[in-house]
């Protein structure tokens, strides 16, 4: 791992830290600020754990490390994502219907830019600068936001909350699994069709 990659995965993990904080909030809503607070430094601790066991599997598997540093994006666009989807729903109050589907469309779409910056000069290190690198990004960025919130929003609005579950625990519960199925998409059109000629040797 070299020092600049150090030092983002320090970066993003401090992100992480302070962005999963409204999501613990209204998750955890009935425990102490204390437990509050550590689990988003827990969170934080982790995404750097992560990247360093990542880092030291790469050496049998190379493309670990890619898949890794995806991973570790994908981490801080999902809690870019939760973030503002529960800075909304702390704001609005709202964590069903259409409005539900209108905050999961924005934090999405700001999780989307987030991504597109750190895919490219990080993960993928795209040296290229075609002039329709970021159309492409968002072509399949697109189909990734249909997936996520069409996923989000049938959990939500027609499956409803499972079992003894409440409508916010729900909400990101949906999220999660919608953030899964986007991920997957998104990893491979990225690095299948947005940067697979401008990857770096």
């Amino acid at each position: 791992m070299t020092k600049r990659d150090l030092k983002i995965g320090l970066f993003v993990a401090t992100l992480v830290t302070v962005l999963s904080f409204p999501t613990v909030l209204n998750v955890v809503s009935n425990f102490s600020t204390n437990f509050q607070i550590a689990i988003s430094l827990t969170l934080g601790i982790l995404t750097i754990v992560g990247l360093l066991v990542v880092r030291f599997l790469s050496r049998w598997l190379q493309i670990l490390w890619q898949i890794g540093k995806f991973g570790v994006v994908g981490g801080l666009n999902t809690f870019v994502d939760f973030g503002i989807l529960n800075l909304l729903i702390l704001v609005a109050g709202v964590a069903a219907g259409l409005w539900f589907g209108v905050f999961k469309g924005i934090s999405f779409t700001v999780a989307v830019i987030n991504s597109y910056f750190w895919n490219k000069y990080w993960t993928f290190e795209a040296a290229s600068k075609k002039k329709t690198e970021f159309v492409e990004f968002l072509v399949v960025s697109l189909f990734g936001l249909g997936i996520n919130v069409g996923v989000a929003t049938l959990a939500v609005n027609v499956i409803g909350p499972l079992g003894n579950l409440g409508p916010v625990l729900w909400a990101n519960i949906a999220a999660f699994l919608a953030t899964l199925a986007a991920l997957t998409w998104n990893f491979i059109g990225y690095k299948f069709i947005v940067f697979k000629k401008t990857e770096k040797a």
